[in-house]
């Protein structure tokens, strides 16, 4: 088998049935765009600029800011260009390329909530060891190894879609190029990458949210155990937002899965507006819960919008 690179490019696909409409669905879209935009931006520049949120648990926040802005601007090109101008083709390397980081961000997001659940556990169980144990240097590893690990699992896969032949129709279902629509049109065995992905997701994904779940049993064991209940009610506030942030993206992983698994007879639109709510309402309710729930983040927000004022 050889390198296919002299076939035609793939044709990406808006909402089907719906061309007309394309310039009016862009809006909300674009208002979501710049919402995370905007949400994740704020949260990172805050915890670069003020020296009161240099701790482990901010640290954690910024890698999923970081991951909600890559995401965002890897599918934000593609996806406006088809609905605002019709350009529909991708070459090969550019949908390989976007494949694989939209697929390595997602397994990233996973493995931060699982670091952000290493956090809460830490600083509840052992509060008088937490800097000591979670100093910067342990944090920059665990980043670093929550970005290796997604990358290396994902590589295989891509490195593949290189090498087979593209007989079949080049329209993929989606504004973006994802692993699973890219297979359909290869003529050739795909077995391979049809089994190594949905290991990839029990061996990770499914088992990251199994060792926070048993995270968060220990954390309220611990809890529990607090004489005041002032206390156990800060504590586990503590956890609110993180919590949240565990349901937002786990709730549209599961509802994805089960459109995709369960929802054949489904109109096409469905699945396409489901994959996009997968992809834009994690980065844009994260900001949002860490606004609203984190009193830290709240400050800092209002000294950013205040500084305008007080300059004047």
């Amino acid at each position: 088998m050889r390198l296919n690179n002299t076939a035609s490019p793939f044709m990406l696909t808006g909402f089907p049935g719906m061309e007309k409409a394309h310039h009016w669905i862009s809006i909300p879209l674009v208002v979501a765009y710049i919402s995370i935009l905007l949400g994740n931006g704020t949260l990172l520049y805050l915890i670069r600029d003020d020296h009161t949120l240099h701790e482990p648990m901010y640290y954690f926040l910024a890698m999923l800011a970081a991951t909600d802005l890559g995401v965002t601007l890897i599918t934000m090109p593609t996806v406006l260009g088809v609905l605002w101008l019709n350009y529909r083709e991708i070459g090969h390397g550019a949908c390989f390329s976007q494949a694989y980081f939209i697929h390595t961000l997602s397994i990233v997001e996973s493995g931060v909530l699982l670091a952000m659940a290493y956090d809460r556990f830490i600083a509840i169980r052992s509060p008088l060891r937490y800097t000591s144990i979670l100093t910067d240097t342990r944090v920059m590893k665990i980043g670093v190894g929550v970005l290796t690990r997604a990358g290396l699992s994902i590589m295989p896969i891509i490195i593949r879609l290189h090498w087979f032949p593209y007989c079949r129709s080049h329209v993929l279902s989606h504004a973006f190029c994802l692993h699973q629509d890219v297979i359909k049109l290869a003529c050739a065995d795909i077995t391979f990458n049809r089994l190594y992905p949905v290991v990839v997701v029990f061996a990770m994904v499914l088992l990251d949210f199994l060792i926070i779940f048993f995270s968060y049993i220990l954390i309220l064991k611990t809890v529990m155990g607090i004489a005041s209940g002032e206390e156990r009610a800060k504590a586990l506030n503590t956890c609110v937002s993180h919590i949240c942030c565990i349901l937002v993206f786990y709730i549209t992983v599961v509802g994805l899965t089960f459109i995709h698994r369960f929802g054949k007879h489904a109109p096409h639109v469905v699945h396409i507006t489901m994959s996009y709510i997968y992809f834009l309402f994690p980065p844009f309710m994260n900001p949002i819960i860490y606004s609203i729930k984190t009193k830290q983040i709240q400050s800092g927000i209002l000294r950013l919008f205040s500084l305008p004022f007080s300059e004047a």
